[in-house]
């Protein structure tokens, strides 16, 4: 989980994704990183 939320932040900037990043980071994660097994499409991040 805490993969995606940081994968999430790092396309987008988005702070409510680093923001969730830092709360499971704190948390622990709410998954194994083993049930994390999907792989990522590569994006262009968008445009500002």
């Amino acid at each position: 989980m805490i993969n995606l939320t940081w994968k999430v932040f790092s396309l987008t900037g988005n702070i409510n994704s680093y923001l969730l990043f830092k709360e499971v980071e704190r948390d622990g994660s709410l998954f194994d990183e083993k049930d994390n097994e999907f792989e990522f499409e590569e994006l262009d991040p968008p445009a500002h």
